[in-house]
């Protein structure tokens, strides 16, 4: 599967080739090792190699690829990479449900059941991007709501990555166990309408108890490829 161009409204060149390779490297399809040509990234996408630069540098921030003198060198999501990612994800959410105990949340809890009713749509018509899209909008509205710009700038950072990483894994649990998703779906509706009525204990369990679930979803699936290059 390639990006959802839907998603890609508004994004510079740059941005959309950034968005095509890390899904292809995420997804295994540049597996670690293998050394990106400016040339032939350009040739690809039928462009100059000035917009390959800028992918490249954001790539490189992400610490996807290595840059060398005349492309880059694909490092990929190791295990402890992906570790990572959930912790620093966790951490977060962890954060932010902090500042909803004591408040009026019925809006927001609107708002995120909207997302799973959409989710639900999604799942039935197995529409990958949608359901992708939507888990990805409820857990970065939980962080927009809360209102905390430090935060926010942390979360903007990773926000590609973490959108890239849910569309393959989806990708992958759609094709091999899709009862999953429904899971993912159930505990989504459960945290949104504990916003109103559960303690920040609560709140913070469910949220470790959906990462526990979600991460081991997520590295069966989308690690799956790089443990193949290590065999």
């Amino acid at each position: 599967m390639k990006y959802p161009t839907t998603w890609l409204q508004g994004a510079s060149l740059g941005e959309r080739i950034a968005c095509e390779l890390r899904l292809q490297i995420i997804r295994g399809m540049q597996t670690p090792g293998t050394v990106l040509s400016e040339n032939q990234i350009a040739t690809d996408f039928g462009t100059s190699r000035s917009p390959v630069r800028e992918a490249m540098k954001v790539l490189s921030s992400e610490g996807l690829i290595r840059l060398e003198r005349m492309g880059a060198v694909v490092i990929g999501m190791t295990p402890d990479d992906m570790e990572e990612l959930f912790d620093v994800r966790m951490l977060i959410e962890h954060f932010v449900v902090q500042r909803y105990v004591h408040r009026d949340n019925t809006i927001l809890v609107t708002t995120l059941n909207q997302m799973i009713d959409k989710m639900e749509v999604a799942l039935k018509h197995r529409d990958i991007a949608e359901f992708s899209l939507q888990d990805f909008n409820f857990h970065e509205s939980l962080v927009l709501e809360a209102g905390h710009t430090r935060i926010l700038h942390t979360w903007n950072g990773m926000r590609q990555l973490i959108l890239t990483v849910m569309l393959a894994a989806t990708e992958q649990r759609f094709a091999s166990n899709i009862e999953e998703s429904q899971v993912t779906i159930r505990k989504h509706r459960t945290f949104a309408n504990a916003l109103n009525q559960a303690s920040a204990q609560e709140l913070s369990r469910l949220i470790e108890e959906h990462y526990r679930d979600t991460r081991n979803a997520v590295n069966d699936s989308v690690l799956s490829s790089y443990r193949k290059t290590l065999s």
